[in-house]
This record gives C-alpha cells, structure tokens and sequence, in this order.
C-alpha cells in the first residue's frame, strides 16, 4: 500500500488523564542515601514526574515533532510509522536510520536538517542523505503487531521492503544502534542487493574459541560478564516475561519513567549525573513515544521475540561494507578481532566519549563518521 500522510498528535484527554495518574502517583520508600543503587533514584524519579506534571509542554514538542514530513505504510500486515525526508543537494544517498529500546525516532530528529541539508548547517551539499527513520513496529505510533514472530528478523524484512518496495530505492545505507544495530546488521546480510554499506554504533560478536589468549581478549570477557552480572535483569524479564511488568507500566507513568529513566543514565557517559548529558524535556518526551501510545508493551515483547530467534540474529554474517563507530562508554563493546570475524568491517572508529545513545549523547562525532563513511559508497 502506499504511504499515508501522518501527523503525531495525542488527544487531550489523554495528557488530562497522564497528569491525573502523576498527581495521586503512590511512591515507594528509599533507604536514605542509597540514590541509584537499588535501580532507580526514587528522589529523582519524583522530580522529573513533577516537572513531568507541572511544567513539561507536550504541545511545544509534539509542533517540533510534526515540522519533518512522517507516514504510514502496511508493510507485512503491521502500519510502520516514518519519517521520510529528501535531501537538499546534487545526488542525495538513501539512508535507513534505525532506533532501539529504550530509544524512539526521536533520537535523531535532531540530525535530519544536518542529514538532508548539510549546507543550511555549515556541511558540503554532495553529502546530502535522502533520510529515512520508522519506528520499529510496536515502537512509539507505529503498530503494534498481533501475531508472534516479529523478531530482528522479520524487522530486517520489514525494513528492506519499506526502502526498496514501498518508497522505491534499489540502493541505500542502513544505520543503526542498540535494536536498529541488531537489525541493521541482519539487513546487511541478507539483503545485499540493497544495502549498499551499514554503519553501526553497537554492534554484537561471539567470543571467539581463543579469546582468553590475549590480554585484549580476557579484558572483553571479563567486561562481557561484569555487564551481564550487574545489568541485564531487565533484558531477562522482558526476554521471557514482559507483560507481567508490562501491567504495571501501562498503568503507571511513574513506574515507566523509572523504568527508561534509569537505562538513559547507566548506559549513558554522564558520569552519574544524567541532566549533564539530557534535559529533562528530551527524557520526557522520548518516554511519551511509550506513555501516549501505549506501547510499553509491544516494545518489550522484541526482548521475548529475540529470545525465540536465538543466535542468528546477532552472530550472522554481515557481508557488507560496515563501518563501527565504538563509543567509549558502549554498553557492549567487542575488540575488532572478534567483529572482524563476523562482519565485513572497513572502517572502525573509537571515540573517546559517548554511551549507548550516541546520537543524542554525540551527535556531531556520529554526524561526522556517517557522513565520512558514507562517501564511498554513494
């Protein structure tokens, strides 16, 4: 089907019963002084739902939201929410943008003037991208799918289709980070006669049998079992029992905050303070991609998706040209060696400050490296 012109706007009932629901919020109690250690910051949590309540204008960023031209188009039976905005230049590239969790389309609405018009923000016109950013289905105001199976897998189909059938480009980029790195990285194995090149900044590799030999190696692996140990609770629960917080989640504003709130500052350079990288208005308005469409839910089901696919999706081959922009505080970070035996890697690229949100954390250092990958393979 072709693409429906689409807006974002979230009813006003909706925003009356949000700040309903943060007014008669029931808080737990925090042992004192404990701040982020037990998870979440209670005492902080609270302060960004009052902001959240009292001063946070949905409507100022819902006109921002709108300024860029976004559709609708079925694809495989589910309605994918993007944004498709052509270049300003000689021969514009196509470029697939794809976000994660606990991530949303917003991550780069900040980089598509930079991206479609480099000369308007001080860049060179032959480096103009036509961009393309969805929502993954089940993300923000794209639909939520009502079948199983709708894994890294099918996504990377879904996608290709949207680019090359839908909108009509033989011949694109793809880029992407935590979920969007997943998937990006399946597009660039099994649709090369698409994807041109792929940049990723999060990308996964299986230990290799010898990767113990070498100090670089046993650094990775202990790295690689210290994060599994100290942080991936919620990647179990959601991986094999999402909707039994996802009950919650729908129901309480509060409890979704902490929820993405807390992912935002550990897995960002922030140096514990999460306001040193994001205002709280960028926090709130990436978490309303969850609360006004009610998609906490279908967007953790990915976890449980993931699961049932298994190995493939993350250590199948990228045959490619695949460019890594690895920032320092990355959640996962692999040595090249061990990405080098999955991927066709040409260019890596180590950046010496940035998390897991790069794009929001450092966007310029990522606009740059796309930009700079790019070139070779218009």
């Amino acid at each position: 089907m072709p693409p429906r012109p689409f807006e974002i706007h979230v009813p006003d009932d909706v925003l009356d019963d949000l700040r309903q629901r943060l007014s008669r919020t029931r808080w737990p109690d925090a042992l004192p002084g404990t701040g982020w250690d037990y998870g979440a910051d209670v005492a902080y949590v609270r302060e960004l739902c009052d902001y959240w309540r009292g001063d946070y204008d949905w409507r100022i960023h819902e006109v921002a939201l709108n300024h860029y031209p976004q559709f609708l188009a079925e694809v495989d039976g589910v309605d994918l929410h993007f944004y498709h905005v052509r270049g300003q230049g000689p021969a514009p590239f196509p470029l697939l943008l794809l976000h994660g969790w606990p991530g949303s389309v917003f991550e780069f609405h900040h980089l598509i003037g930079p991206l479609t018009d480099p000369a308007a923000h001080g860049g060179d016109p032959l480096d103009a991208f036509d961009v393309v950013i969805p929502a993954l289905p089940g993300y923000g105001w794209s639909g939520k799918p009502r079948e199983t199976g709708w894994g890294p897998t099918r996504m990377a189909h879904a996608f290709n289709q949207l680019m090359s059938k839908v909108l009509g480009y033989e011949r694109f980029a793809v880029q992407g980070g935590d979920w969007g790195g997943i998937i990006a990285a399946r597009m660039g194995g099994l649709h090369t006669e698409h994807v041109a090149a792929a940049h990723l900044n999060f990308i996964l590799a299986p230990a290799p049998p010898d990767a113990a030999a070498t100090e670089e190696g046993r650094a990775a692996l202990r790295a690689l079992e210290a994060f599994r140990a100290a942080e991936t609770a919620y990647s179990q629960l959601q991986g094999t029992k999402p909707m039994s917080l996802a009950v919650a989640q729908a129901d309480s504003p509060a409890g979704l905050a902490a929820w993405i709130v807390e992912k935002f500052r550990t897995w960002s350079d922030c140096d514990g303070n999460i306001e040193q990288v994001y205002t709280k208005d960028q926090l709130l308005t990436n978490i309303m991609f969850y609360w006004a469409p009610n998609s906490i839910a279908s967007a953790a089901r990915l976890y449980f998706e993931m699961a049932r696919e298994g190995a493939a999706a993350v250590a199948s081959p990228i045959t490619v040209p695949t460019a890594v922009a690895s920032f320092s505080k990355e959640i996962y970070r692999f040595p090249r060696s061990w990405v080098e035996q999955r991927a066709n890697i040409v260019r890596w690229t180590e950046f010496p400050r940035g998390g897991h949100f790069a794009a929001l954390e450092q966007p310029e250092a990522l606009l740059a490296d796309i930009r700079e990958f790019f070139r070779g393979y218009r």
